[in-house]
């Protein structure tokens, strides 16, 4: 009997620091348990609640799970037996050690000794702070647990007026500081003045809006960032083709010079060889025709020794026939053509070569430079805008059948007459897309009359058949939507609506680089309405919308001829 309870006290001892109060953090005394789950002391939590009075709500001390209005505490009754327990199977041991104070901590100002305690809470009555040893009489004596406790953020010093010695409690918005309540009928009299837990909520207020604001932009720098890595990558993609391109067109080019040079060889070899066979005919006919003329020359040289008259003469007539030498191909006084024409030729070529090469190749250091993440930034003003201004032109083979175009086909209004069937045409929404393709800065404004504009910008795939979609039911369009009392911006089905509206003219900026699409109201002031960050795969066109009934009147739709 005795080695189980040795064995149970031993299993409680294991678990007590289960059953602890989060606040006096020592044994739960009465446990109750909150609508949150946690437990505490009822003393413990009520203390904390009844400083809470004054909100109207109440909070988990460990949670901060808020409740309206105060819940009624209900003892947890087998909690409270496992705690008994606990205090029978021995001497209660603190749960934790308390901390030490640091360099950097609030010391509890009742601790005796060289090494003071961590100050957990600050009474702003007693004006003094307490480790969790020495704030148990604050939870438990009556008079003491009317005072007024906060954590411990900095030390009490300096919450005091050094001129009046007394708390601070009020904020001077003249000055813009928080005084005591002497320095209000002394050197800030006449002032602004507030409680600061007034100044606090408002600045609060403040706060979430800077910080609402500071996790806008830094969700905005964290799509920069992503856009970099991708151009990054991007970069790193191309460059690698772009060598691989440079280097098979270096090869093309070598491979082509070296296949002329052995085709010159191989001409010069061949040409040789014609003009040494030739020689060569010639020189054996030669040499033939110096046998038979030096054989004449003996015959008539033996002639001159002959006495015979009648005989020398019959026999010289013979001879004189057989003595014409016959005609050669052959011209020595000629002058001789050489192979050096074909080497001036080839040196024409390498000249001709060399001039090309020095006409171009200063454009590709400098197209290689021009690759680079500085991008100038988005223009602000109207005039910084109209410098990227786009002559366009509508399409007159997109156009719905029953939208006309006119006005050099900048302007498109309803028609009961249809256009023919096209395969481009849109066949289903009011809708028109430019002949332009778009892939650098530009700019161009649209003026409207109807009971809604879309002002969009779409890829050349865009649905265009019978059950197509309208602009922006899809991903491969982007489009701001205006109306009289409605402007959103839409894509991929997704609707998001914007503050406000807008006026009959809208101005487009499109940063394809740069994946930035940017929707103005104009000409002045110039209002942005909306912006968009994405990336473009391929070419845009700029594209316009109506919607309208057709008993409406001066419906229409134009591009702003500002070029």
């Amino acid at each position: 009997m005795a080695a189980e309870k040795q064995e149970e006290r031993q299993g409680f001892d294991l678990d007590k620091d289960r059953f602890c109060c989060s606040v006096c953090l020592d044994l739960l005394k009465e446990p109750v348990a909150i609508p949150c789950g946690h437990s505490y002391c009822r003393r413990c939590i009520e203390d904390c609640w009844d400083q809470e009075d004054k909100k109207g709500r109440y909070s988990c001390p460990q949670c901060r799970d808020t409740f309206s209005p105060r819940p009624v505490l209900k003892k947890n009754t087998m909690l409270a037996e496992v705690v008994e327990k606990l205090k029978r199977s021995g001497p209660q041991q603190p749960s934790a050690p308390l901390a030490r104070a640091g360099p950097h901590d609030v010391a509890c100002d009742f601790c005796s000794g060289a090494g003071p305690n961590k100050a957990a809470m600050s009474c702003l009555t007693c004006m003094a702070s307490y480790c969790p040893a020495h704030l148990e009489p604050h939870r438990r004596v009556p008079v003491l647990k009317k005072h007024e406790l906060v954590s411990v953020t900095i030390p009490l010093r300096e919450k005091m007026c050094e001129k009046h010695n007394k708390l601070v409690e009020v904020y001077c918005r003249t000055d813009r500081e928080c005084i005591c309540h002497l320095c209000v009928i002394d050197e800030h009299k006449g002032h602004k003045t507030l409680s600061v837990s007034r100044q606090k909520a408002e600045t609060e207020q403040r706060l979430l809006s800077s910080r609402k604001e500071v996790q806008a932009r830094v969700k905005q720098r964290e799509a920069e960032l992503q856009r970099l890595s991708r151009a990054e990558h991007d970069v790193t993609v191309q460059a690698k083709a772009a060598m691989e391109d440079c280097d098979r067109i270096f090869a093309e080019m070598i491979t082509s010079a070296q296949r002329r040079r052995g085709k010159v060889k191989q001409l010069i070899g061949d040409q040789q060889k014609k003009v040494v066979a030739q020689a060569e005919e010639l020189r054996l006919q030669l040499q033939e025709d110096v046998s038979k003329l030096r054989g004449r020359d003996a015959e008539l040289g033996r002639l001159l020794h002959v006495d015979d008259h009648v005989h020398f003469i019959q026999s010289f007539q013979s001879l004189s026939t057989l003595c014409d030498s016959p005609n050669f191909s052959f011209d020595a006084a000629a002058p001789l053509r050489s192979f050096g024409d074909v080497t001036e030729c080839v040196s024409e070529l390498r000249c001709k070569s060399e001039t090309v090469l020095k006409d171009t190749w200063p454009r590709i250091p400098a197209t290689v430079s021009y690759v680079d993440f500085s991008l100038p930034p988005a223009p602000t003003s109207r005039e910084g805008l109209l410098s990227y201004r786009r002559p366009l032109t509508l399409d007159g083979n997109t156009n719905y059948p029953y939208l006309h175009l006119i006005s050099d086909n900048l302007r498109v209004r309803p028609s009961p007459s249809a256009y023919a069937a096209h395969p481009d045409r849109f066949a289903r929404w009011p809708q028109v897309l430019c002949r332009e393709a778009l892939s650098k800065r530009c700019y161009w404004e649209v003026e409207w009359h109807a009971r809604t504009l879309s002002a969009a910008v779409a890829y050349k795939d865009v649905s265009r058949s019978a059950d197509g979609s309208r602009f922006s039911d899809d991903d491969k369009s982007w489009s701001l939507e205006c109306g009289t009392e409605k402007l959103l911006f839409r894509h991929n089905d997704v609707e998001t609506r914007l503050p406000g509206s807008c006026s009959k003219r809208v101005g487009v900026f499109l940063d394809y680089e740069a994946g930035s699409l940017c929707f103005y109201q104009v000409p002045e002031p110039v209002v942005l309405l909306h912006k968009v960050h994405t990336t473009f795969t391929r070419p845009l066109y700029a594209g316009l919308g109506l919607d309208y009934e057709w008993y409406d009147v001066g419906v229409f739709a134009q591009l702003v001829k500002l070029w």
